[in-house]
């Protein structure tokens, strides 16, 4: 018999505990990906998924990136930018829809779902509210697995494609507001901001979130008077607490919020919508008594909006005058600064896409990564999101208890 006893990764002998070789669990293989980046309608978006250094970082991890022709133009990205860092460029669009990942910014349209060769990883925003039935079904059929920007969570269940583009709104909303207050487009002639022995600019802020937090702070930098509205006393309280500074801050009431309207000279509409039901925060009627000349952005125009007389709007077209108050309303506004965006935007996706070829895979990563998992809508064809099933009339399953079965 041997003199040696096995214990706990040690071999005991005549000398004692020697070391001994430990059996490792198996890793996962990796997963070599093909990502497809299709090329944007520039009227409607401007931003790419992936920047030249983001390509890269996953070419010389050994995976192919095909890129149409013109993808990162509009961001100002040149198709040279991405070959020299080993993008493979491609004149039509039919063979980036045959790569096994598509990284898309706007939603495919139906045409080129129609592209789609079938059961392959599609992640691009949802913009839930312009979607049809028609969409939904196309992607099923498919055998698409369908992972929206807007429902992904990282480890501290943060939002991380919603938070950054907030960020990137809020501050940008400010400085849209500041041209169009300007004689330059026609507006009234008044700096955004305060100088002295000048009653400085008033600008009244709807909701207390990131986009709410980075207009407050863009406007406070410039000088301007805030007044922030919420329904959250906590979120107003954090807001007071993150920015460092004391505010006007109120919640919601309709006649408070009437006399102060009255008064303000740019309206920022942050407010999140939510599940709960579309409401109008700020009337028709309450616009009828602004200012003449006032401006008005709605960040929320993409769930609807949170100001009646809001009208959804495209950059090659996004202002128009209602009751002589200017409007600009533009669902994708953090695509207006699109070369910052995609940056932003290729913070989150590059590390998540090396996440999915270590892990092995999008269905093997799925499975301990309940943040991916959130983000789907769409698995193998098989609905997975209860808010789109319940407003189109589609059954849908539990994503958690799909993952046991697959």
């Amino acid at each position: 018999m041997s003199d040696k006893k096995e214990k706990s990764g040690y071999a005991f002998g005549s000398t004692g505990f020697l070391p001994q070789e430990e059996m490792l669990e198996i890793g996962k293989k990796k997963q070599k990906l093909i990502i497809g980046i299709p090329k944007e309608n520039k009227k409607y978006e401007s931003r790419v998924g992936l920047t030249p250094e983001a390509v890269e970082i996953l070419v010389n991890n050994g995976h192919e990136v095909i890129l149409e022709k013109g993808a990162g133009k509009a961001a100002n990205y040149v198709d040279t930018n991405y070959s020299e860092n080993g993008a493979q460029i491609v004149d039509t669009r039919d063979e980036v829809f045959q790569c096994d990942i598509i990284l898309k910014i706007a939603p495919p349209s139906i045409e080129e779902i129609e592209l789609f060769k079938g059961a392959q990883v599609l992640m691009s925003s949802l913009n839930f509210p312009s979607q049809s039935e028609d969409y939904i079904r196309k992607l099923m059929q498919k055998k698409i697995t369908a992972i929206s920007f807007e429902g992904l969570k990282d480890e501290d269940n943060i939002y991380p494609v919603v938070r950054s583009m907030s960020e990137i709104a809020g501050t940008t909303s400010i400085l849209i507001a500041s041209e169009y207050l300007s004689n330059v487009n026609e507006g009234k002639g008044v700096m955004l901001g305060g100088v002295s022995g000048i009653t400085p600019t008033e600008v009244l802020i709807l909701g207390a979130g990131t986009a709410a937090e980075y207009a407050a702070r863009a406007a406070i930098g410039l000088g301007a008077f805030i007044k922030v509205f919420d329904f959250s006393v906590t979120k107003l309280k954090r807001l007071q607490k993150n920015l460092s500074t004391r505010l006007f801050t109120s919640v919601f009431h309709p006649r408070v919020m009437e006399k102060h309207l009255r008064s303000a000279d740019v309206v920022i509409g942050a407010m999140h919508m939510g599940e709960s039901g579309h409401q109008f925060l700020i009337t028709e009627e309450m616009v009828k008594e602004m200012k003449k000349g006032a401006v008005i952005i709605d960040l929320s125009i993409d769930q609807g909006g949170c100001i009646e007389t809001s009208e959804c709007r495209n950059h090659s077209n996004p202002v128009y005058k209602k009751y002589d108050v200017i409007h600009y309303c533009v669902p994708n506004i953090a695509s207006r600064v699109a070369r910052t965006a995609s940056i932003a935007l290729s913070n989150v996706f590059n590390p998540l896409l090396l996440s999915i070829a270590d892990a092995g895979g999008v269905q093997k990563l799925l499975k301990y990564d309940p943040g991916l998992r959130h983000g789907v809508y769409v698995y193998n064809g098989i609905l997975t999101n209860t808010r789109i099933g319940n407003y189109f009339g589609i059954p849908s399953k539990d994503i958690d208890l799909l993952m046991a079965a697959f």
